[in-house]
């Protein structure tokens, strides 16, 4: 059970909230142990003050005046300190219980509830202070520290508080904790369906995306994958039912010439001959494809670079085609600047000619191609735009996929093996295109 994933998140939101409420437990008892020591620093304070006083009144009198010392009694008494004054003898001057009986009713009753003083709460042992005058003792100040009640009301208090956070905040953050821990796996196991299916064969299926966080961008890049594999899957058959139509033309043909030939119905002259040959050469170019591409794929490994002068170079290959643009009536222009570029010469060579084969095959009588090269930023840029047939805006994603034909013809890999030969060189290739007006590929190769 402990392997499912929604278990783990569950024991993990679930123990950081024990940690935290742990925590409030710890805080709680070093707020108590704090508000005890500010109590008890407080307590000791006012001792030294009424043991101040006290001390004042016998340098001021040179004896003990019952009296005076009374007022202090009173004012310990409002401190918070049941006190006995004692002489030097041991002899009890004056303590908390005369000085308040000695008050007027009125001011006894208002003593009283200010202090909260009651015989019954005198239960803890008096602490002995002795007083000094000049270096002399002079008697004992025994106090004993009084009960306000406060002390226990803030306890109180905070053991409520605390029971509230232990029950309340406890019994929420387990709730949330199981309704997050949902929210996080589901998504997650969406995810492992959709890939099952896959891993079946239902290349179709998807993953809802419901956020916008790491997990509903890996559901959206997992969705842009399965798209991926269905469409190579198309195209994979596509390229069987191809191939399987190429191969049988031409094998049909040269099977019937040859049939004929042996059952002597066709006489074995040049003409015939020819013929077969021409049946081979189509199974040739249409094997040469598969296996350009091949190469294409293996290219980043061969590669040997040179500095080439990108407009004689380019300036060559458009020469040579230059014929069979004129012949089609298709105008052909070219524009470079005096850049260099280090490339492999037959690799840049094979991606520039498929571009000009593409170009020349999309366009018809009295429309234009256009081949420019320059340098932009930190890369050189190749640009062959024609004012063709155009591309079909759902299939621009999918030009460059092996074996896709946007237009009649072909196997579909030209396009294929130059993206491959641009990947080699560490370059990209974009296309733009509007279906009817033209379509203009741009290939960026870094400079080194």
């Amino acid at each position: 059970m402990l392997k499912s994933l929604w278990i783990k998140f569950l024991i993990l939101l679930l123990g950081v909230s024990i940690i935290a409420l742990s925590s409030a437990l710890v805080l709680r008892e070093l707020m108590i142990k704090d508000f005890r020591e500010y109590l008890e620093g407080e307590l000791e304070d006012r001792v030294y003050w009424v043991m101040a006083d006290i001390e004042r009144i016998y340098e001021k009198h040179s004896k003990w005046e019952k009296d005076t010392v009374a007022e202090d009694a009173v004012w310990a008494l409002m401190l918070g300190l049941e006190i006995k004054i004692k002489d030097a003898e041991g002899n009890i001057v004056m303590d908390t219980e005369k000085a308040v009986s000695a008050l007027s009713p009125l001011i006894k009753r208002r003593v009283m509830s200010v202090s909260n003083f009651t015989q019954s709460e005198n239960q803890n042992a008096f602490h002995p202070y002795p007083l000094f005058l000049k270096g002399k003792e002079i008697g004992t100040l025994e106090v004993r520290f009084l009960r306000t009640g406060k002390e226990g009301i803030f306890i109180k208090r905070s053991n409520r508080f605390l029971l509230f956070s232990l029950f309340a905040l406890g019994g929420l953050a387990i709730v949330l904790s199981i309704i997050f821990s949902r929210k996080l796996t589901n998504p997650i196991k969406r995810l492992v369906s959709a890939a099952k299916a896959v891993s079946e064969g239902n290349l179709k299926s998807r993953v809802k995306i419901s956020d916008k966080d790491e997990i509903g961008k890996l559901s959206e890049t997992f969705n842009l994958m399965a798209k991926n594999l269905e469409v190579q899957e198309s195209l994979r058959k596509k390229l069987i039912s191809n191939i399987a139509h190429e191969l049988r033309t031409p094998i049909s043909a040269m099977r019937g010439e040859l049939e004929g030939m042996v059952d002597g119905l066709i006489t074995t002259d040049k003409g015939q001959l020819q013929s077969l040959y021409e049946e081979t050469g189509r199974l040739k170019n249409l094997l040469d494809g598969i296996d350009e591409l091949s190469q294409a794929q293996a290219s980043a490994l061969s590669l040997r670079k040179q500095h080439i002068e990108l407009k004689q170079f380019l300036k060559n290959i458009i020469e040579r085609f230059s014929k069979l643009f004129l012949d089609k009536g298709i105008a052909l222009e070219f524009q470079c600047g005096d850049v260099m570029i280090n490339a492999d010469p037959d690799k840049l060579s094979q991606i520039v000619i498929n571009l000009l084969s593409n170009a020349l095959k999309a366009t018809d009588k009295n429309g234009s191609v256009q081949v420019a090269a320059g340098k932009k930023d930190n890369e050189i840029s190749m640009e062959v735009s024609d004012t063709g047939r155009g591309i079909k805006k759902e299939d621009i994603p999918f030009v460059f996929e092996r074996f896709f034909r946007a237009l009649p013809g072909g196997l579909g890999l030209g396009l294929a093996i130059v993206k491959e030969l641009v990947d080699a060189h560490d370059g990209r290739i974009e296309v733009r295109s509007e279906y009817g007006k033209g379509t203009v590929f741009t290939v960026y190769i870094p400079i080194d």
